[in-house]
């Protein structure tokens, strides 16, 4: 009783607030500027209100900044999924008209009658695991991109071309080997082009080696045991831990499955049955575990027997896979639910966390993939190097 409500609407200079009561009455409203002084103009508008609570859209995007400022000064904040107030403001009288004031409107009702959103912490070391992991791929995607039109080049200089996985120093002997025809101005500029790419090779070779250290220091400091599943490096588990943060915010690990893709969709009609896949998930984390399943299938694991088991029931091999990256899915959950208990363990706590194998991965029970939401049976005790029996 007695709580009010603050929705912002953020954006990059400037941020607009309306403040509520539990009856959804307004108090209070304005605009103010994110620079040094309007931000204080703001925080001291708040908190001329007592019981207050801040509920900031996306802030894990654009209201990020905001968000955290307010964390650093004490206050109490809430995300608000932008898909929730958009769907209040469809909902409510008038038009749905979206201006900054009826979006912070929106934003504070969404917060006033949805229970359970995700509370914002300060930023810790998984948001240094998630920068570290976009420079990662962001120098990844650099690489390939001069590496193609490096490709490019030689194709023009050398019959036939380089060899596709070519590194830089065999890049650097073949152009040691072109010769260049006095007064040929076009193959002289080719050369040096591909000299300057060759160059930019090793540069950003040695960004991305010094980018690997960084990342696998941090990721050790967070005592992830992410990696020890078969099938995730430490890029792959700073992907995991940078773009999840805090796992429970998933209440179960149908809602997690939901997040990133792995539940597929029911598509029924009448007495017809059937799903397909949700393309909607995280793609980024889909990735990580759609990498998972394509290195536990190249060896004889449990994953290997259960997506053979699928594809004799008469899947096929998408519909195996992707009951195998579901799976994998609930095996990444339960994984980081006993990081997050094995933090909060003392060491001295004979029931800690005991870690896991790196042939567990797919060990677990057989998801039921009609629903997202539906929780999954008891572990299954087949070898792993026969295929389980059927269920009826």
């Amino acid at each position: 009783m007695g709580q009010l409500i603050i929705g912002v609407d953020p954006h990059k200079r400037s941020a607009t607030i309306e403040i509520i009561n539990e009856r959804e009455q307004v108090l209070a409203r304005g605009r103010y500027g994110t620079d040094t002084g309007g931000y204080q103009q703001l925080l001291a508008a708040g908190r001329r209100h007592a019981g207050r609570v801040w509920a900031v859209e996306g802030c894990n995007g654009i209201g990020r900044h905001l968000a955290q400022r307010l964390v650093a000064d004490g206050e109490t904040v809430l995300d608000v999924p932008a898909k929730l107030a958009a769907k209040a403001r469809n909902f409510d009288t008038g038009h749905g008209r979206k201006t900054d004031g009826h979006d912070a409107h929106h934003i504070a009702v969404t917060a006033l009658r949805t229970p359970g959103l995700h509370q914002v912490r300060a930023d810790g070391a998984t948001v240094a695991l998630r920068l570290l992991a976009d420079r990662r791929d962001q120098l990844g995607a650099t690489r390939t991109e001069t590496i193609n039109r490096l490709h490019q080049l030689l194709l023009e200089l050398i019959p036939g071309g380089a060899k596709k996985n070519l590194t830089t120093d065999q890049a650097r002997t073949l152009l040691e080997r072109v010769s260049v025809p006095a007064g040929d101005i076009v193959t002289a500029t080719r050369y040096q082009l591909a000299g300057d790419l060759v160059d930019e090779l090793t540069t950003l070779d040695t960004k991305i080696k010094a980018a690997n250290r960084q990342l696998t220091t941090v990721l050790a400091a967070t005592g992830t045991q992410l990696t020890s599943l078969n099938g995730i490096g430490p890029s792959g588990a700073a992907r995991l831990l940078g773009d999840i943060g805090d796992i429970h915010r998933f209440p179960t690990r149908g809602h997690f499955a939901t997040w990133n893709g792995t539940a597929p969709i029911d598509v029924s009609s009448g007495d017809h049955h059937h799903h397909r896949l949700n393309r909607a998930g995280n793609r980024r984390i889909n990735r990580v575990l759609h990498i998972m399943v394509i290195t536990q299938l190249r060896y004889d694991t449990p994953a290997r027997a259960y997506y053979q088991h699928k594809r004799a029931e008469g899947k096929t091999a998408m519909e195996a896979m992707r009951a195998l990256k579901r799976r994998l899915s609930d095996t990444v959950y339960r994984q980081m639910i006993k990081d997050a208990a094995a933090a909060t363990t003392p060491a001295t706590d004979p029931g800690g966390h005991t870690g896991a194998t790196r042939n567990s991965s797919a060990a677990d029970p057989n998801p039921k993939i009609d629903t997202s939401e539906k929780s999954q049976p008891g572990p299954a005790n087949h070898h792993p190097k026969t295929s389980p029996t059927p269920t009826p």
